[in-house]
Order: C-alpha cells, then structure tokens, then sequence
C-alpha cells in the first residue's frame, strides 16, 4: 500500500548512460497530484488519498467532482485517483506530493494506462491464430473456423477466442528502472515503453519488490 503519481506520457526517445550506452526511455510529464480529500476506516472502512491529477476547466467536472475539490479549496483538477495507504495521518488535504518522496531515481516502478485501442479485430491479430492456406480457392484465409462441436456440449463454451474489441483496456507494466527526474520541468524519464497513446494519463507507483 503505497501512493503513487499521476503524470501524462509524453512520447519516446533515447539518452544515454554513463557508460555511453543508448537507453530507450519514455518520457512522463508529472501532474500537480493534490491531495484532495482522504479516506477513513471509521467512515469508509479503508485508509486512502483520493488524488488530483492535472488542472482542467471546471466545465469538464461533474458536480459530485467540482464538490470534492471545493471542500478541499482546490481548483478543479482531473483525473481524481485513490490511492490506498496504511495511515493517512501524515498527509494533509490540499498539499501536492512530494515527488522525491515516492519515487527515485535508480528504483523501479508499476505503470499502469489505458492501452491504445485497436478497434474491431479478428483472432489471427488479436490472439495471434493461424489462417489457413491463402491460395485460390481455399475459403479459409483468417476465418476463426470451428467454435466446438454440435451435439456434444450443444453449446459454445464460455471465453473461447473470437473476434472483439482489441485493447482500450488497463494495462500494468512492471519494474521500469527510473533514469531520471527533472523536478524544475516535472519530467520523469522511464527505461522502456509505457501503456496508452502520448498523451494518455498514466499511474506511476513504487514496484512492491525487494531490488528497490
């Protein structure tokens, strides 16, 4: 149980070590993560910071939203995200984060975003299936084929692999080394590749492992 930072995915690029070696990194602008309300176990039954990502319009807010953060005399901030903590205590509503104090540079990290969508997609591109032959008249090309027999079960069976939706789905990355972070510029360089389009808000939290 840990917080974490909300920040908005620039795009790639490359820098290099110490060493010289190039390094492929994503680049994360860091939002204004304000603490905007907390979470008790006596009135929620659970310990939390309920977060405020980046400054919007106050006309993109609902009223449930636009109450939360003028009860904390915020100005209007989205994405909001709870963050579970073992005591709230220690933090205070209204102040913003301290970054160094939740990540490092050198530690690792869990990313987690929305993946790109793909759109309507057969199984041979979702779910990497064969196709069959692609000479003339074959009629089986990229066809999923057969989805289980006729009299016995007499049905199909629950998630077998079809066609559907491809991605637009929360996906977590784990253990990305930090490489650095630009406090004055509120930039964070990940090693890797992150979830999501550039532009896409991400969720970046301490990796729960024993090399940090």
């Amino acid at each position: 149980m840990t917080v974490g930072l909300l920040g908005k995915k620039i795009g790639m690029t490359q820098i290099y070590d110490a060493e010289g070696l190039a390094l492929p990194v994503t680049v994360v602008r860091l939002g204004e993560n304000i603490i905007v309300s907390k979470r008790s176990k006596e009135s929620n039954g659970y310990e939390a910071l309920q977060v405020g990502g980046f400054s919007v319009k106050e006309k993109t807010l609902n009223k449930a939203e636009l109450g939360v953060l003028k009860k904390a005399s915020v100005n209007p901030l989205a994405p909001l995200t709870e963050f579970r903590v073992a005591d709230t205590s220690s933090f205070t509503v209204g102040q913003p984060l301290a970054v160094e104090e939740v990540i490092k540079e050198g530690m690792l990290v869990d990313v987690r975003g929305k993946s790109i969508g793909k759109g309507f997609q057969g199984t041979v591109k979702k779910y990497h299936h064969g196709r069959g032959p692609m000479s003339h008249g074959s009629k089986f090309h990229r066809s999923m084929g057969s989805i289980g027999p006729g009299t016995t079960p007499g049905r199909v069976f629950k998630g077998l692999h079809m066609p559907g939706q491809m991605g637009n789905k929360m996906v977590c990355v784990r253990h990305l080394q930090v490489v650095k972070i630009d406090l004055e510029k509120k930039l964070v360089l990940l090693k890797g590749a992150i979830p999501g389009c550039d532009g896409g808000i991400v969720q970046i939290n301490p990796s729960k492992t024993k090399w940090n």
